[in-house]
């Protein structure tokens, strides 16, 4: 296929239609997985998305992109409904209904299995080409577990290409799965360091912090791998040395005991619980420090969008983070749990304005220079052509 490039930036042969099923509640994954259909349908590509309720980041009206629903029904004889089933069936009624070419899935499992399923049930003349996109719980975690381990490994081999995240990731599923590391991709995250950045409007740091604090700032989905009560014990030692506030934002679990901790601490009107929020790069922006101290991360999205705003990140040199944040450069790695540590840390960005802003210009930088849409898209989408074309890959 003769490869050209159109007015909308696309380099490849013609407009490809292509379906997406991924997780559409926040997370990294879902937040990924939204945005690069955005992108391909951007350059010209047609992108149809499936899943049990809309993408968290789908919204409004957008050309050539669709929006399937997994259709579930309570039946009594089954005490957990085969959502894997459900979406086998709707993947392949839109491959039947509208042709697709390509189904590029994220996580292994269920999105897999279900895709690979539906190819099988569509007949051989219309089947499509499978991309697996590998995002990190899939890995490290659920596909671990005995009832998940061959299915996901199948999943993974049955897949006409598979990407991953982080080259930790990579490295992973072949030690943990025994899948050769050189038929996996490594595509990492992306943002649009145009949203994502400090000097534009607005910026709600008057509200945030009234009274001219320092802004520390958390972001996830407060799963017990986020250890979030660890956010407060930091923020526990820095509010002590410097009239800083705590922002919280999402939503999970983990909330509670993070919420009591803050109130155990005294601390409770200094942190402020935003609960999930759409729009954090309107948040990024006003952060002076942004924490992350979770047990793993296979990426480290959050880390990046903070980056990309000019925000220094301390976090735990654990997974894919090393390969994002760079150590004394953009921020600062600890090891996990060490909260005295990162409190330090924290404080030697605070309490010196030079080296605050040589790292935020240089997390910035990193984050155009190597993690910019306009640089990783073009990536899946050569990675789509290949895959189309049965050709070799990387």
């Amino acid at each position: 296929m003769a490869e050209t490039e159109d007015r909308s930036g696309r380099a490849g042969g013609d407009p490809l239609r292509i379906g997406i099923s991924c997780y559409p509640t926040y997370g990294g994954s879902g937040a990924m997985a939204t945005e690069l259909g955005l992108a391909m349908a951007r350059r010209g590509h047609e992108v149809h998305f499936i899943s049990y309720a809309q993408p968290f980041r789908l919204s409004g009206f957008q050309e050539r992109v669709y929006y399937h629903a997994v259709e579930m029904e309570d039946y009594p004889l089954f005490e957990h409904p085969p959502y894997s089933l459900a979406l086998a069936v709707a993947l392949n009624d839109a491959i039947e209904k509208h042709d697709l070419q390509l189904l590029h899935v994220h996580y292994a499992i269920p999105h897999a299995t279900s895709a690979l399923l539906a190819k099988q049930m569509t007949s051989p003349e219309r089947q499509p080409r499978i991309i697996t996109t590998l995002h990190g719980t899939d890995i490290t975690l659920v596909g671990q577990h005995p009832s998940f381990k061959r299915i996901t490994r199948w999943s993974i081999e049955e897949s006409d290409a598979v990407t991953a995240v982080s080259s930790y990731l990579r490295d992973r599923t072949e030690d943990d799965f025994g899948i050769d590391r050189s038929t996996i991709d490594v595509i990492p995250n992306f943002i649009d360091t145009e949203l994502f950045r400090r000097d534009r409007d607005p910026c709600y740091r008057d509200m945030l912090a009234p009274d001219g604090e320092k802004i520390l700032m958390h972001v996830s989905n407060f799963r017990p791998v986020k250890r979030v009560v660890d956010v407060i014990e930091v923020f526990h030692r820095v509010a002590s040395e410097v009239p800083t506030r705590l922002v919280m934002v999402g939503d999970g679990p983990e909330r509670s005991r993070a919420q009591a901790r803050a109130a155990e601490l005294g601390l409770a009107d200094r942190v402020v619980f935003l609960g999930a929020h759409q729009s954090v790069f309107e948040l990024l922006r006003c952060a002076d420090v942004f924490l992350l101290p979770s047990l793993n991360e296979s990426f480290g999205l959050a880390a990046l969008e903070a980056m990309s705003c000019g925000t220094p990140v301390v976090a735990t040199s654990t997974g894919g983070i090393p390969e994002v944040v760079i150590h004394a450069e953009t921020g600062y790695l600890y090891p996990v749990g060490d909260v005295d540590a990162m409190a330090e840390g924290t404080l030697a960005i605070l309490t010196d304005e030079v080296k605050w802003e040589r790292m935020s210009k240089a997390a910035r930088r990193v984050a155009q220079n190597r993690f910019d849409e306009t640089r990783i898209v073009p990536a899946y989408e050569k990675l789509y052509y290949q895959t189309l074309a049965g050709g070799p890959l990387g």
